[in-house]
């Protein structure tokens, strides 16, 4: 389903997503994070006709043998967890973007 390319560390990570109707969409690696006791994983479609601004596609992840596998999120709770999870990454993220030490000082 993923196939991991390797990249040096200063690329972005990227794996192609085989869709059901057999095309491959190529996704970059946003984070790998764990929500209620399992790892999910975050992607974002490269540039094409199959990615939606800003869309993002859930998996769950987990390593067979030192191999990434991804399997499909089935269950609405389920993923209800992982969206809120990564969610809360998103907000961590921006936070720590916009507010800089001046503006943590100014906060004090």
């Amino acid at each position: 389903m993923a196939n991991r390319e390797n990249n040096s560390p200063e690329e972005e990570m990227t794996v192609t997503l085989t869709l059901d109707d057999d095309r491959e969409l190529e996704c970059i690696v946003l984070t790998i994070f764990e929500a209620g006791g399992r790892d999910y994983i975050a992607l974002l479609p490269t540039e094409g006709e199959e990615s939606d601004e800003g869309e993002v596609y859930l998996y769950r992840y987990s390593e067979i043998d030192g191999e990434p596998q991804l399997d499909n999120i089935e269950d609405d709770e389920e993923y209800e967890i992982a969206a809120d999870a990564f969610d809360e990454f998103l907000d961590e993220q921006e936070y720590d973007e916009i507010v800089g030490e001046d503006e943590l000082d100014e906060l004090e």
